[in-house]
């Protein structure tokens, strides 16, 4: 995945691709460099404000219900040992055990030293605190934080114009937007749809909608759902329908090997994903940055645009390094138009149609709610004009309450920032 990144992407690992005029590389902190970037100020502060909005909430409601559970932050479902080694983890990967660690402390003394209360600050949405705590303590209390992202694309170029890795990054360092991978669940499934279209189906083409057990090589897999009868693929995409999408990739793909295929072309770099039939309801883990890159595809006339950072750098001497859009074909412009038209039926008349009491104009995407997958939210919107950007929203969060927080935090970035600021970036 990192040698995929060296030689595609030309950021990445720049400063070692790059040479100054003596033949020694650039260092990004002590050679003045100019960096230009992508994100637009006014969408990223829209994007800050609605994610801490309603995570606010959000995290109110979790505590609420979870602190008479034994296990909170965790699930009933998880046992004392996986906790354990989820802390152990934790410990291990803070700075604080590093330092102790280079220093020649013992597992004892570190161990010690993780139970001995200290003075600190403390991240709450009132605002910071300082308190005593011993850092076991702490992290059991950042433990119960949900962790949301947010990233907005602009689907001709592939700009970033909005970037929210995390709640407050002094506190929450791991980016969850580009690197943190979660199970994506039902926005696979637009995908699967999309490799019907290639293959020459139509939104209005039928297939069985029923319960039924496929043979998967090394296991049987009955997927749940509900329905009955014939339905048409734009039915099956509109409500979400885990029984027509399983037919539907039993018809084109039943080992999972082409649609992986097409995943890599949709600039999915994740190698872990194994193929299979299952593949068609989201069991791969996957970042909300590269579902928001795949997802340009749809919104660009079957063109995938790479996720671009930064515009261009220039060094102490005047040297101007450009970066330039990345792009390749997915899909035909037909499919694009198809898979289009299906997804605002989506927003429109299904599984999405919460949004639009919040929402207004061309809105097109893909929506998951599930109790084990974190929620990863698709939406491509803004006017369908050839001349102006579409863009693209990824939203991310570890809960399944995804309906209830949908609307506030959509609401307040779509609004302020696609509707609101009436510039090229936010069309």
């Amino acid at each position: 995945e990192d040698s995929c990144a060296w030689e595609e992407d030309p950021l990445y690992g720049w400063c070692n691709k790059n040479f100054k005029r003596d033949g020694t590389p650039y260092d990004i902190y002590t050679d003045g460099l100019k960096v230009y970037t992508t994100v637009d100020t006014r969408m990223q502060r829209h994007a800050e404000n609605a994610m801490r909005k309603h995570m606010r909430y959000l995290q109110a409601a979790f505590d609420r219900e979870g602190r008479s559970k034994p296990n909170y932050p965790y699930a009933n479902s998880v046992g004392m040992d996986r906790i354990q080694r989820i802390m152990q983890k934790a410990v291990r990967n803070s700075e604080r055990y590093r330092v102790l660690k280079a220093a020649g402390a013992s597992e004892a003394e570190i161990q010690q030293a993780f139970n001995t209360p200290v003075r600190m600050t403390v991240f709450t949405y009132d605002g910071d605190v300082d308190t005593t705590m011993t850092p076991l303590d702490s992290i059991k209390y950042y433990k119960s934080f949900l962790r949301s992202s947010l990233v907005s694309i602009e689907a001709k170029t592939g700009y970033v114009r909005a970037y929210v890795g995390g709640l407050d990054y002094r506190y929450f360092q791991y980016d969850m937007a580009f690197v943190g991978r979660r199970q994506v669940g039902s926005t696979m499934k637009p995908f699967v749809y999309a490799l019907a279209m290639q293959n020459g189906w139509s939104p209005s083409d039928r297939v069985p909608c029923r319960r039924r057990t496929y043979d998967c090589g090394t296991f049987k897999w009955t997927p749940k759902g509900n329905g009955g009868g014939m339905q048409t693929l734009k039915w099956g995409l509109t409500t979400s329908n885990n029984w027509v999408t399983a037919e539907l990739m039993s018809q084109i793909d039943d080992t999972g090997l082409a649609l992986t295929d097409m995943l890599k072309d949709f600039g999915i770099r994740n190698g872990n994903i194994k193929p299979s039939m299952v593949l068609c309801l989201g069991a791969c883990e996957l970042t909300v940055g590269e579902m928001a890159s795949a997802y340009t595809a749809f919104a660009n006339k079957g063109l995938h645009c790479a996720p671009i950072l930064v515009t261009r750098i220039e060094d102490a001497t005047g040297k101007v390094y450009e970066i330039k859009p990345r792009m390749n074909s997915v899909i035909t412009e037909e499919s694009s138009y198809a898979m289009i038209d299906m997804m605002e039926s989506v927003i429109n008349n299904g599984t999405g149609r919460r949004l639009r009491s919040y929402v207004h104009g061309p809105v097109a995407g893909k929506l998951v709610r599930s109790l084990h997958a974190a929620p990863c939210n698709s939406l491509l919107g803004g006017r369908r004009r050839p001349r102006h950007p579409i863009q693209f929203y990824g939203l991310r969060t570890r809960c399944s309450r995804s309906p209830a927080y949908l609307g506030t935090i959509y609401e307040v970035y779509l609004r302020r920032s696609l509707y609101g600021l009436r510039s090229k970036a936010a069309i």
